[in-house]
């Protein structure tokens, strides 16, 4: 019968600990095991995970600037409502007549339109994209709102 009294751990499931330094009878006197010289020998010897075999490490080749730059970030020329109050009732609004009215400064880029400010005209507006608010108040005063490659 097993009992708390005669429990034992099955045969080789303990590995003895090596004694090291203690004679050469041992096997393992003297240099205990470590070879001769060299930096694998010495007490606290080795290299630590990050080393590279002496290039340089790549905690010192990355730039030392905060935060991170965003590969995919798409850039937008941005509009507020308030600045296409310069324009006239029903008139169509468009990146390039944003661009002849120095709304915008570089065509290369998308417009955006943004809902600050208060729209008070009725005007048919053609962009990449809109803000949901932009879009409510172009439409409220009976506009339009187009999306435009």
């Amino acid at each position: 019968m097993l009992t708390l009294s005669n429990l034992k751990a099955p045969k080789n499931s303990r590995k003895t600990k090596k004694r090291l330094g203690r004679g050469r009878s041992s096997g393992k006197g003297k240099t205990s095991g470590r070879g001769q010289k060299g930096q694998l020998s010495r007490s606290g010897g080795g290299k630590g995970p990050a080393f590279e075999g002496g290039q340089t490490p790549l905690q010192m080749r990355v730039p030392k600037l905060p935060g991170f730059k965003n590969r995919f970030r798409k850039n937008y020329e941005v509009v507020n409502l308030s600045s296409l109050n310069i324009f006239n009732s029903g008139e169509v609004v468009t990146p390039e007549k944003l661009l002849e009215k120095k709304l915008v400064r570089k065509k290369s880029l998308p417009v955006k339109i943004l809902g600050d400010g208060e729209l008070e005209k009725k005007l048919v507006v053609k962009a990449a994209k809109f803000s949901k608010k932009a879009k409510e108040a172009i439409e409220t005063k009976g506009g339009k709102t187009e999306i435009v490659k």
